[in-house]
């Protein structure tokens, strides 16, 4: 989710995608949205929008999730997390349990900032960008058999420019996340 109204750093985010000429999307955003994403710049990160998912395999199919333990391996995506990683701040996600219940994760303590690992690479329709999930910690196993690959703030350069962190971070484990059912 990606709600600029109800978060600080959320808003300062849009604002410079905004400001950069991008439209990223506002609230909740599906796959092949626009979403706001801190990218490798020259010297520093800088905030650009693309569009969420990779083409997949069949006609109008979206990759939007790769895992953490393969990218390194799987073609689509090695090249890519090799060398142009990038970092989606959201305010939480949604994540849909076996019986189909709807529950957002986010921080307790809101409004803090969720940062998630990706990547990104040039499609012929443009730039596009995936997230990596990972194995579920106990705030997420009951729910959902995955989960984003997160990342603190202080890590979002590393993540960006260091090669050997963002291979050491692969697998690494994830917070303790709060969940709150959004069905019904």
């Amino acid at each position: 989710m990606f709600e600029p109204d109800s978060n600080a750093e959320i808003k300062r985010i849009y604002d410079l995608a905004t400001g950069g000429g991008y439209h990223p999307k506002v609230g909740e955003v599906f796959p092949t949205d626009e979403t706001a994403l801190i990218v490798p710049g020259d010297r520093q990160v800088r905030v650009v929008s693309m569009k969420w998912g990779f083409p997949g395999f069949k006609r109008g199919q979206s990759i939007i999730n790769a895992r953490s333990e393969t990218v390194q391996s799987k073609k689509m995506f090695a090249n890519a997390f090799a060398t142009s990683r990038c970092v989606y701040p959201t305010t939480g996600f949604f994540e849909w349990s076996q019986s189909k219940d709807k529950y957002r994760f986010n921080y307790r303590d809101q409004p803090d900032t969720l940062f998630i690992g990706g990547c990104f690479k040039n499609f012929s329709d443009g730039l596009r960008s995936v997230l990596f999930t990972t194995e579920p910690n106990e705030s997420m196993i009951q729910i959902h058999d995955r989960m984003p690959l997160i990342l603190t703030k202080r890590q979002i350069n590393a993540w960006i420019f260091d090669d050997n962190f963002a291979n050491d971070f692969l697998n690494s484990s994830m917070p303790q996340l709060f969940s709150e059912s959004v069905s019904k």
